[in-house]
């Protein structure tokens, strides 16, 4: 029970860290003030054509795409199996399973394959890549080791070294209700779980807030109309209306 309590203790406090960092991340994105009208371009002129932009930028990579194919390649299977990995956890979490979850179950499988693939060659690509190599610091590596290591464990838990999942559901959901549970005395799922909530920790201090932050920067979401609507960050148009009450008296 010991071990269960110290899980415990470290995965409240890996939460705490990760929502809050988030949060905090997030807020000081929206407030960073954007004084110029500065969309890459070619650029939609109208809102719509910011969302749809947005949604093609977040679900399919454009940029990336445009940029370097293999990188592409790499980056978004990763992200689309880590997606469906994840969805295919929820299964821990909820009780009953919820319909689609059990649905996305083999799919969740197969594609833990794809995003431990997706990882190593986008490991490979900082050694290989000269001008790659040459930007590459040893944060980059660490996150992709430890990303490599959470995909690693996992599938060894599936095919190497069996673990009870029942206990470990049990354990989960103890998390959730303030019911702790004794945690399996699996090596390799402690392992696993550390990495975790090691990853859950530094994300809110890593590159990984590219996550949230593609949707703050001002050259994905503003729209090229700087002739039709004149751009002003709120810090300036406070300034603006100071200057025009000021200039009418």
């Amino acid at each position: 029970m010991l071990l269960g309590t110290i899980f415990a203790v470290l995965a409240y406090f890996a939460t705490a860290v990760f929502v809050v960092g988030l949060l905090y991340r997030i807020v000081v994105y929206a407030r960073t003030p954007a004084p110029l009208k500065i969309p890459t371009t070619p650029a939609p002129v109208k809102p719509s054509g910011v969302v749809i932009r947005m949604a093609k930028e977040v679900v399919f990579f454009e940029s990336l795409f445009k940029a370097n194919k293999w990188t592409w390649l790499f980056g978004w299977v990763f992200h689309a199996a880590l997606l469906l990995v994840v969805m295919r956890h929820l299964r821990y979490f909820t009780e009953p399973v919820w319909s689609w979850v059990k649905w996305v179950q083999p799919f969740g499988l197969y594609a833990s394959f794809a995003m431990l693939a997706g990882l190593v060659a986008l490991w490979l690509r900082r050694f290989v890549v000269e001008r790659i190599r040459y930007i590459s610091g040893p944060s980059d590596h660490l996150m992709l080791l430890l990303l490599i290591g959470i995909a690693a464990t996992g599938l060894l838990m599936k095919y190497v070294v069996r673990t009870d999942i029942v206990a470990l559901k049990a354990f989960v959901l103890g998390l959730i209700y303030f019911d702790w549970q004794p945690i399996p005395n699996d090596a390799v799922l402690l392992i696993h779980l550390g990495l975790v909530l090691a990853l859950m920790i530094v994300f809110p201090f890593s590159k990984l807030l590219h996550a949230p932050g593609v949707f703050f920067s001002p050259g994905r979401n503003q729209a090229d109309n700087p002739r039709e609507k004149r751009h002003l960050a709120p810090w300036a148009a406070a300034l603006d209306a100071g200057r025009q009450k000021a200039g009418g008296k």
